[in-house]
């Protein structure tokens, strides 16, 4: 929530802010003052501006005027000269660095990338006085010395991406669209960039992370810092994730962990500027954009497989407080053949509710291990709640206090009311680990990494680094340490985490948090899904119904039906969430729309081996299969499934159809196996379910007969239809 003039603990930072102050610095990037074309290093000159106030028609205005220096004693330069480098990684990726800001001594291992970048200069370069020329088989760079510009054209001579020159400037105010430059902070001397490029009048931009807002984020100004969004309504984000990609055939993504903002257009409509809290260190991808996840992901990591009882039903509520409780709650799903493969204790195993300590209850819970031990029989796995902030009457504070596990602020005190366990110190992360080792040794399977947006930004951390590095590489840290030790115990990695950030990928699976039981949170969940899967993330799921309050009959299912046709699939929330509690007919439906997720698992599991194998999320946008559709980049309440089964929620109570966007080719209604041609819109019955699922013709899917949990599925019984 923002408040009015008042700044809020962790709330995201405006970075673009430092931009606007009157009272800083700028420094633009001018020119190219020398270059070494086989290293690719070289140094940049940057002029020296301040705003002033200006008086127009009765408007004020803060243009920019070139300045001298004014500090003591008269040593420093009107101008600044930074370190530049430009690299290729391979022929379709691009690394630009510039640095306004002396290199940052490290002393923490490398998270978001999975291996060292060595670049390859390419053979064919051209030099002249006025530019360089880098060609190699994706396309060709140019450096324009003087006024200093980075362009990239494909090899047919089209324009891709190209940065922004002050001198570029055409508007009546000079102070509109910031080019590449940085800020100097006239109250810390901090040094904040800015990385700007020119759009196109018809450019979209997508990804970002899991960002509730439209799909695509031209126009928009997103902050990038994780944060707990309280809902799918808002700017926030609990997955921030810094890379995106165009619809001109570029993406971009910042190396950082620092605050970011991304400005597509939302202050001057044909620049996009990325401020960062940082130096500048940027890939930028060139293809299609299955070229450009492919490789994004080849940097930054892609999902391992995950088990195969984890892409079953995961039945929830906030919460179950007692053995009878789960013991009843698996016994009526079996009873009413309701296949299930999960059951979560949220908040409530503890004896005290939310009181984290990594015990059950020894009043609610008689005898925890054998409890889990029959529930497996049964065919369940079970998961629990926990999080990683202790509050003061928490058993376990002092003990982390005394230990030096959590985060503490610059003189020695802790910056919050909790103690936030510090994942950057290996002594923090074994004393973790042997907490949840307990839990795995009485058969736990699964643990919720719930939280971890609220890493301290103000905290010093054991890695050495501040909370301005730490805050958003927090959730990547959580991510890493749940799965693995999850992995090492039990022999399969898994998670499921709300927070991410570049990297999180690798450790799966994520949840969309605590969405509205509202048509539009489902609608918002949806684009939230799509966005994080075009940064690499093939696994995801949502809580199905809303989480806020008791879910609406109607919407439930209808997102139940949209939660099926997701890789993994939760029932989530303030209860009732079991099926029964709505009545007889409503829980017919509830099995019947199960029963068809489970009926669709080797076409499942097969399209899941398929993506992770080149970092493609299960939940796709039309474009990330229809490219060169246009109107395939304006669609965000539809999505594949696969690369074969389109899939139309419902998102409006008591509608019996609803328009659907149809790609190139010939589909076939799922139920009806009416035949629609593509490239055009149609108003198409909802049949059977209540969802719209289309087939592209000519496709085979596999499919098995549902049984009550994936353990008991019997695979030679697979068979295939054709559509």
């Amino acid at each position: 929530m923002k408040m009015s003039g008042k700044k809020l603990l962790n709330e995201p930072i405006d970075v673009s802010g430092q931009f606007n102050n009157f009272d800083n610095t700028y420094f633009y990037i001018e020119r190219l003052l020398s270059f070494d074309i086989k290293t690719g290093q070289g140094v940049l000159l940057a002029k020296r501006f301040v705003r002033k106030y200006r008086m127009s028609f009765n408007c004020i205005t803060a243009p920019l005027e070139n300045i001298s220096p004014w500090e003591f004693p008269p040593e420093y330069e009107c101008t600044e000269r930074l370190s530049f480098s430009i690299s290729f990684v391979s022929d379709g990726i691009v690394r630009i660095q510039y640095f306004p800001k002396e290199k940052r001594k490290v002393n923490t291992e490398e998270l978001m990338l999975i291996k060292k970048i060595e670049a390859d200069t390419p053979e064919n370069i051209y030099e002249d006085e006025q530019r360089i020329t880098y060609t190699n088989k994706k396309h060709r760079v140019v450096l324009v010395k003087n006024p200093f510009h980075i362009e990239i054209y494909d090899l047919q001579g089209n324009s891709i991406i190209k940065t922004v020159h002050y001198e570029d400037n055409t508007a009546l105010d000079n102070s509109y669209s910031t080019p590449i430059c940085y800020a100097k902070n006239v109250q810390s001397l901090q040094k904040t960039s800015a990385f700007s490029f020119s759009l196109d009048y018809n450019e979209g931009i997508f990804g970002c992370g899991e960002s509730f807002t439209g799909l695509n984020k031209r126009g928009q100004k997103i902050n990038l810092s994780t944060y707990d969004a309280l809902g799918a309504q808002s700017t926030e984000m609990y997955k921030p994730i810094p890379f995106f990609m165009s619809s001109k055939g570029y993406g971009i993504f910042v190396h950082s962990t620092a605050a970011m903002t991304f400005d597509f257009g939302n202050s001057y409509d044909q620049t996009a500027s990325l401020y960062i809290d940082d130096n500048v260190d940027i890939f930028i991808f060139t293809g299609t954009p299955k070229e450009i996840l492919y490789n994004y992901t080849d940097l930054t990591g892609r999902s391992p497989m995950l088990p195969n009882w984890s892409f079953g039903l995961w039945m929830s509520r906030i919460t179950y407080k007692s053995e009878e409780e789960v013991r009843n709650v698996a016994e009526k799903l079996r009873c009413l053949k309701i296949p299930c493969d999960v059951i979560h204790l949220d908040t409530g195993w503890f004896e005290d509710d939310w009181k984290c300590n990594y015990k059950f209850s020894h009043t609610r819970f008689n005898d925890p291990q054998k409890m889990i031990a029959d529930l497996r029989e049964q065919g369940f796995h079970i998961s629990l709640w926990q999080l990683p902030y202790f509050t003061p009457t928490n058993e376990l504070y002092d003990e982390i206090i005394q230990n030096n596990y959590a985060v503490f602020d610059s003189d020695g005190f802790l910056p919050t009311e909790d103690a936030v366990l510090d994942f950057s110190n290996p002594d923090a992360k074994k004393w973790y680990e042997k907490k949840l080792k307990t839990l795995f040794d009485i058969g736990v399977e699964a643990i919720k990494a719930d939280f971890g947006e609220a890493a301290p930004v103000h905290g010093v951390y054991y890695s050495k680094q501040s909370g301005k590095y730490e805050h958003n590489l927090y959730p990547l840290r959580y991510n890493q340490t749940v799965f693995e030790a999850t992995k090492q115990a039990t022999g399969a990695g898994i998670i499921w985490g709300r927070s991410a950030w570049a990297g999180s990928q690798r450790y799966p699976l994520h949840w969309a948090g605590d969405a509205e039981i509202t048509d539009s949170a489902m609608a918002a969940t949806l684009r939230a899904g799509l966005s994080l899967g075009l940064c690499g993330f093939t696994f995801w799921s949502h809580d199905i119904g809303g989480f806020t309050q008791r879910s609406p009959e109607d919407l439930y299912l209808r997102w139940l039906a949209f939660g099926m046709l997701t890789s993994h699939s939760r029932c989530h929330g303030q209860p009732p969430k079991e099926p029964w509690e709505y009545g007889e007919e409503f829980t017919d439906m509830f099995r019947k729309i199960v029963e068809f997720k489970y009926s669709l698992l080797p076409y499942i599991l097969e399209q899941s081996l398929e993506s992770l194998e080149k970092g493609f999320p299960l939940l796709r946008t039309l474009f990330f299969e229809y490219p060169d559709d246009k109107t395939a980049w304006y669609i965000d309440d539809e999505y594949f499934f696969g690369d074969k089964i389109l899939v139309a929620p419902i998102f409006k109570s008591g509608v019996k159809q609803r328009d659907v966007y149809l790609p190139s080719g010939e589909w076939v209604h799922y139920f009806t196996k009416e035949i629609f041609q593509g490239r055009q819109w149609h108003s198409i019955n909802i049949d059977t379910l209540p969802i719209v699922i289309m087939v592209k013709k000519g496709s085979k899917i596999k499919y098995v007969p549902p049984a009550q949990a994936i353990d008991q599925t019997d695979w030679n019984q697979i068979y295939e239809k054709s559509f």
